[in-house]
Parts: C-alpha cells; structure tokens; sequence
C-alpha cells in the first residue's frame, strides 16, 4: 500500500508540473490562464497525503480529464505533441496508482473484517 501511495504522490506532482510548465514556459498557449487547470490537482493533494480514500477514488475519476486534453492536443505541432503525450502517460500512469491505492485498502478492510468478499457476512460455523 505504500507504494501506490508513493506512486500516485510522484504522478501527481509530474503531472502538476508537467501542466504548469507546458502553460507557462515550455509551449504557452496565451497568456497562461490555462496553467488554472491544475487546480483540481492541487485540490486532491491534502486528501493524498493524509491517505484519505475518497480523494483517490475522486482523483482516478478526474484524472481522466487531463487525459483526453492530452489526447485532444496530440495534433499539436512541435514540442506540444510530445506535452500531450507525457501529459496522457502521466494520466494513465496517476490512474493506475490511485485504483491501485483504493483495491488494496478495500482489500484491507475486508481482511481485518474478516470476510472474504465486500458485503457478504462469514459462513457459519
């Protein structure tokens, strides 16, 4: 459990990074009002630190947005394709740790539970 949460803090901060410079520096599409779209990430970190569930279950939804933008700015000339590209592997790459993240504490709690399937009570003796 440890590791997705390592993991989903590492992409989550390349990706925040990854936005911020693509709008600000690298390939600024106006005048960088859409660095703004880093907002909803910096929202879910409190909630990735302090392992909260439900930001990880919120988070592996939203992170889909930033994948179709990357999808969505493939045909960017340039530097901006190879953006979108990262911009989409980091998506996927946040995604996966954050289902990761969210199996393995379900998995958790079942365990000190005692049952062996979500909703199903133990068999009897």
């Amino acid at each position: 459990m440890a590791l997705s949460r390592l993991a989903a803090l590492c992409t989550w901060a390349a990706l925040v990074g990854l936005c911020l410079g693509w709008e600000l520096a690298w390939a600024p599409t106006g005048r960088g009002t859409l660095a703004l779209k880093v907002l909803p990430l910096l929202a879910a970190l409190p909630g990735l630190w302090r392992l909260r569930l439900y930001t990880y279950r919120w988070l592996s939804l939203a992170v889909w947005l930033y994948a179709a933008e990357g999808a969505i700015r493939l045909s960017d000339p340039g530097l901006g394709r190879h953006l979108a590209a990262a911009e989409i592997l980091l998506s996927v790459l946040l995604f996966a740790a954050c289902a990761a993240h969210v199996r393995l504490r379900l998995a958790d709690g079942r365990a000190l539970q005692g049952t062996g399937s979500a909703g199903h009570a133990p068999p009897l003796p």
